[in-house]
């Protein structure tokens, strides 16, 4: 039990850290011989679950621009060959069973029609969509396939012909999942609602809210129809953590989920036993996020107010030393004896296919496998198409590419000499390269021209710094300082660069935060769709919280000893004040005339003397005989005047004198 709960423990951080991409897999119904998934590169690989080997392999043309979103296997029932142009004369009357093909969702919009039996291409179904597929699913009697895509749409194709027979909007957001009930008259479809549509009339039979996000699974839980008030459908979305079971009422007060399932992460791969009739439980198993496998056994009568813990979790680990370590589910399905459960885990590119019975009375199951000696790669001679060549000793190779398969051309040492320095001049390093297109910090921009250039080669670099983990690149390209040259690199980046560029930042963030910046600024609507942005980035918040936290402490700091160094300075410059002396250092006296010389000489005498009196009498003297000097003057302009009324005036002094 404990070891259960650690590994439980172990799983949680691991979610929590990232997760794991939900791979496109799915079992063969019924018998469950075959595993088919899908991997990141697009591949698709077909596992044999009782020899456990990889029975067939198969790469798309365009499997590193369009990668296999979606895998459903078809039907068991005989259908027509799909007419092609090209077929050979042994396969025109062949018929294929729908229980040997595969359809495949792909990135750019087109289905695939892969038949096992072949171990080829069956057909690819194009036209019908402009955006991604997310879902595909077989019509239990008729030849037709339906499929939904991010273009909002559901596409109707007919098997036989290979073309769309109806299309129709479904909803304002993306299509992601669809299902259709076992009778073949109704299809659910999601997106952010879940809506019930009549095949015949293409029109909505019922609506169901209650998921918050994308919903990302539909499954009918019953095979009755809803005139018999006893159709039950099941429903989980992308980060949630319960599974919601709809009730279809025939009277339309279908507005609420009726059972919920607890889980511990969102779900990823679902099997189940349907219900055909009310005394039988549905018996659910769920595959999470995290790497466990849950079961549910429930009995459909009604509504139940409380969600349904599981009957039984079983989790998966193998020895590393002496603790454990979880090893993630990538499915599970039921078997029809229900006393046992086909597993695969491991990894997706050597899944571990097992079979193994359970126990509903255990709550808590821990599987402890030794997975890396179990892991081994077994590929069917059939499926290798690459022949390996016996060589001996005495058997000549012949190199192809040549004239009459002759030997290879052999050069002279001057000949592989010169050879080489023509190499060597031509290929040039990346340091030559960063050199060429001028990366140093002093770089001036001639123009527009130059500008878009040394900024596309900026971001085609980072990128390469960033895939390769180059410090040297990364370490050049950081040292600009140009805001606008960083800000216009950052915007150039795809977005699968971002996060990656976040964790160098945070790495060297005292000398790169300009482009920390310009990521957050950029790139904010991608890094805010990002589920788990909390734990991705939650050391770079840490890191500038606590750099932050005491600053406003600083800042009051800062402000007292501002103001004690103000008052320190204002004491300073007041004593100052008082020891300046009131003695003139320099005198300066303006250019003046000899009388002001002599009145100043006469003022300012030059012997000290003290007797104050003599000085007074003097100056009395002077004033009386200036009074008396202006008394003369008034007598003298009085007499003028008179001469002048007399008429004296106009006599010249001489002729005054000869009068006389």
């Amino acid at each position: 039990m404990v070891s259960f709960f650690f590994l439980s423990l172990q799983a949680f951080v691991m979610a929590a850290d990232g997760g794991r991409a939900a791979l496109p897999c799915a079992f063969s119904p019924k018998s469950q011989q075959f595993l088919a998934l899908c991997a990141q590169d697009g591949r698709l690989r077909i596992w044999n679950t009782d020899s456990k080997t990889l029975q067939q392999e198969y790469v798309p043309s365009a499997h590193l621009s369009s990668a296999c979103t979606c895998v459903t296997w078809g039907p068991c029932r005989a259908v027509q060959e799909v007419p092609q142009r090209k077929r050979r004369k042994c396969e025109a009357g062949s018929a294929p069973e729908l229980s040997d093909l595969l359809a495949l969702g792909t990135a750019a919009g087109s289905v695939l029609i892969y038949s096992t039996v072949k171990g080829d291409l069956h057909c690819t179904l194009e036209g019908g969509h402009s955006g991604p597929v997310n879902s595909v699913q077989w019509h239990p009697e008729d030849s037709v396939l339906y499929s939904g895509s991010d273009d909002t749409h559901i596409a109707e194709w007919d098997l036989q012909t290979g073309k769309v027979r109806c299309k129709w909007k479904a909803d304002r957001s993306a299509v992601s999942s669809l299902c259709i009930s076992p009778d073949g008259k109704l299809l659910l479809s999601a997106g952010m609602t879940i809506k019930m549509w009549n095949l015949e009339t293409k029109e909505v039979y019922r609506k169901f809210t209650g998921h918050s996000t994308m919903v990302t699974t539909l499954c009918f839980t019953t095979t009755r129809p809803p005139d018999s008030n006893g159709m039950y459908f099941l429903s989980g979305a992308a980060h949630d953590r319960l599974l919601s079971v709809w009730y279809v009422r025939s009277d339309g007060k279908d507005k609420n989920s009726v059972v919920s399932f607890t889980l511990t992460d969102e779900p990823q791969h679902i099997d189940l036993q349907t219900s055909n009739c009310k005394d039988e439980p549905v018996r659910l198993a769920v595959v999470c996020k995290d790497g466990q496998l849950h079961l549910f056994e429930h009995f459909l009568n009604g509504p139940c107010k409380k969600p349904l813990s599981p009957v039984c979790s079983l989790q998966v680990s193998t020895m590393k030393g002496d603790s454990p370590v979880p090893v993630p589910l990538l499915a599970a399905a039921l078997r029809a004896d229900r006393q046992n459960l086909m597993l695969a885990y491991g990894h997706h590119l050597q899944p571990v296919m097992e079979k193994t019975p359970f126990n509903t009375s255990e709550r808590h199951i821990c599987l402890v496998r030794d997975v890396h000696g179990t892991l081994s790669l077994s590929v069917d001679t059939a499926v290798s198409k690459v022949k390996t060549p016996v060589v001996n000793k005495q058997s000549k190779v012949l190199v192809p590419g040549l004239p009459g398969h002759k030997a290879p051309i052999k050069l002279t040492p001057n000949e592989a000499e010169k050879r080489k320095k023509e190499d060597s001049t031509t290929e040039m390093s990346i340091e030559e390269r960063l050199e060429q297109i001028e990366l140093s910090v002093g770089g001036r921009d001639d123009g527009k021209g130059t500008s878009s250039l040394q900024t596309d080669s900026f971001a085609v670099l980072l990128v390469q710094g960033l895939e390769s983990n180059d410090q040297r690149i990364l370490a050049k390209i950081f040292q600009t300082k140009k805001e606008m040259l960083i800000k216009n690199t950052v915007a150039r980046l795809p977005p699968q660069a971002v996060l990656p560029l976040l964790e160098e930042v945070f790495c060297h963030f005292d000398i790169v935060k300009y482009w920390f910046k310009a990521v957050l600024t950029q790139h904010t609507s991608y890094l805010s769709s990002l589920p788990d942005l909390v734990s991705q980035l939650g050391s770079i918040y840490h890191m500038i919280e606590s750099r932050v936290k005491l600053y406003q402490q600083l800042t009051r700091l800062h402000g007292k000893l501002y103001l004690l160094m103000t008052q320190v300075a204002t004491n300073n410059s007041a004593k100052n004040v008082d020891n300046i002396s009131h003695k003139a250092k320099l005198v300066y006296e303006e250019e003046s005339s000899d009388e002001d010389e002599d009145s100043r000489d006469e003022g300012c005498p030059e012997d000290d003397s003290d007797n104050w009196e003599e000085d007074e009498a003097a100056m009395e003297l002077t004033e009386d005989k200036k009074n008396h000097k202006d008394e003369e003057d008034d007598e003298e302009d009085d007499m003028n005047d008179e001469s002048k009324a007399n008429g004296d005036s106009d006599l010249d002094p001489e002729n005054e004198s000869e009068e006389e």
